[in-house]
């Protein structure tokens, strides 16, 4: 077990095209998934992009803890060179933070409903779909791939806080979805 440093926002690795793993079962790309893993836990959070540990490789690790999904849980995931294919239209809000901009919660707009496909470690295919916080945190991790933050996909920065500060932002939503 190797815990990995984690690129905070600035640093170039997050900004660039991360380029596709030629071989998936590759013992160095088993070894750089168990220590994204161990690394995705101990901080903790749900997801981890290799450019995130300073890898410019097309490859997250993800979970989707039961309790913050409405029941759905998913176990540590590794996906490699990944795909993202909406269902629909629809989009929802929601607050985001990124293990690569601590102290920092934001609301962001994602697809509701999503495809997606790539392969594991065994380099055998996976394709799901997902909705709700399991589709945005794939497409959240997915964007590390291409360079984007999730700061960069929010509409309004007005809702931006501190992580402890967050809670009235949530709040303020919640009352004005109440009334809508």
């Amino acid at each position: 077990m190797a815990l990995l440093k984690i690129a905070r926002m600035g640093h170039p690795v997050l900004r660039k095209v991360a380029d596709p793993v030629p071989n998936p079962t590759a013992p160095e790309i088993r070894r750089l998934a168990s220590d994204m893993i161990d690394t995705m836990l101990d901080a903790p959070g749900v997801g981890l992009a290799a450019p995130q540990v300073h890898e410019s490789l097309r490859m997250i690790v993800f979970r989707v803890p039961a309790m913050r999904s409405g029941g759905e849980s998913v176990e540590p995931t590794v996906l490699i060179n990944p795909v993202i294919e909406p269902l629909d239209d629809g989009m929802e809000h929601g607050m985001e933070g990124c293990l690569s901009i601590p102290e920092l919660r934001g609301v962001v707009p994602r697809f509701a409903r999503i495809r997606y496909r790539g392969v594991g470690l065994d380099g055998e295919p996976i394709e799901r779909e997902a909705s709700g916080f399991h589709a945005r945190v794939i497409q959240h991790e997915c964007d590390h791939l291409d360079g984007v933050l999730y700061i960069d996909r929010m509409t309004d920065l007005r809702y931006l806080a501190f992580t402890d500060e967050a809670h009235h932002i949530t709040e303020a939503l919640e009352q004005q979805e109440g009334r809508d």
